[in-house]
């Protein structure tokens, strides 16, 4: 069964508007500029005026981040070296503005909200904290489900409701974020779950690990995948909520809510990392046209997220070797997304400048 909410968000997502795609790509025609020397900045301002149906679309601004926290039942197969109460410590780092993302949101304008989804520990409460936990961290995907999949669907609803808040706050776009020591274990059993990949091909060394955990992580990944569900390799996922109860995050469900809620309004999410990126292929599965509302911020150097950006046919803006995640390649990547719109908005035509196009050959 889907929830109603959910229900009702995936109904509200469409198609991108054809007509004002094809005015911003008239209007990208008529700016004071030789057509397409902004790269690839014009195919996302068209995409951009298709997502919101309207050209120009509107400023991207104000923005807001929203990190998903939640904890891993799978920390107890050794697959990190860090101890779990790290991500109640981190949300901690968050809510005092002492973290990288932090920094690099004052730099960027952006706003950061932690979403305590399912972290282990009791959070006190704290302004830019939303209290939402589903349950304490997630069960072990190796001895069971992740989740039930009325957790799952809660964690999800609590995404949707989060998108709606900010969006109703007046949020023009928003970026995801990401705690949770362990999640780049379940990220890349999604992501093995949803393309068909060897385990292997997808997980990488997440928070530095050494060569013996990580082969050990990939054991794990391929234990969890048995046992849920073997037919899942090499063909689609035919229950994506399933699929996601059973390897996924608390955080993850939580971020494919998010993503769905945007894509139902209309709004741009700009995806950070490898944890982002099997949230996004969740959702896609769930509902295909929420891709439209996605951008894909950064190149992650774990190997899963190039595999997911890959199926997901997202091009990342940009390629800095990062893999730290909470949001940070997100909100890097924030400017050059508003620049996009801007350009529409601010840039003078040919006509209104009294410029010579180029003349016809």
């Amino acid at each position: 069964m889907t929830s109603e909410l959910l229900g009702l968000t995936i109904e509200a997502v469409r198609p991108l508007d054809a007509a004002a795609m094809n005015q911003a790509r008239e209007l990208q025609a008529r700016l004071t500029k030789p057509a397409g020397s902004l790269g690839e900045l014009e195919e996302l301002s068209v995409r951009l005026a298709g997502l919101s149906a309207v050209c120009p679309p509107p400023l991207l601004e104000p923005a807001q981040l929203a990190i998903f926290a939640g904890d891993h039942g799978v920390h107890a197969q050794g697959v990190t070296p860090w101890p779990q109460e790290v991500t109640a410590q981190m949300v901690g780092n968050f809510l005092a503005g002492g973290a990288a993302v932090n920094a690099l949101a004052r730099q960027t304008g952006v706003t950061v909200t932690v979403v305590d989804v399912g972290v282990a520990a009791d959070l006190p409460p704290a302004d830019g904290l939303i209290a939402a936990k589903v349950r304490h961290g997630t069960r072990d995907m190796t001895v069971e489900p992740a989740m039930t999949r009325a957790e799952a669907q809660a964690a999800l609803e609590v995404g949707i409701q989060t998108a709606h808040a900010m969006i109703d706050g007046g949020a023009r776009v928003l970026l995801t974020g990401d705690m949770g020591i362990g999640n780049t274990t379940a990220s890349a059993a999604l992501i093995s779950a949803f393309t068909g990949r060897e385990p292997g091909m997808v997980t990488g060394y997440g928070t530095g690990i050494d060569a013996p955990t990580h082969l050990r992580k990939v054991e794990v990944i391929r234990q969890a995948l048995a046992l849920h569900g073997p037919t899942w390799h090499g063909e689609p996922a035919s229950d994506p909520v399933a699929v996601l109860a059973a390897l996924g995050g608390l955080e993850h469900a939580g971020l494919v809510g998010f993503i769905l809620g945007a894509a139902a309004r209309r709004v741009p999410v700009v995806l950070d990392g490898v944890i982002a990126a099997a949230a996004a292929l969740t959702a896609v599965a769930i509902v295909p046209s929420s891709r439209d509302a996605m951008i894909a911020g950064h190149q992650s150097v774990e190997p899963g997220a190039s595999v997911a950006l890959s199926q997901l046919e997202l091009n990342p803006l940009l390629d800095l070797g990062l893999r730290l995640g909470e949001g940070t390649g997100a909100v890097l990547a924030y400017p050059i997304v508003a620049s996009a719109v801007r350009v529409l908005h601010e840039m003078a035509t040919f006509d209104s400048a009294g410029v010579a196009a180029k003349a016809e050959e």
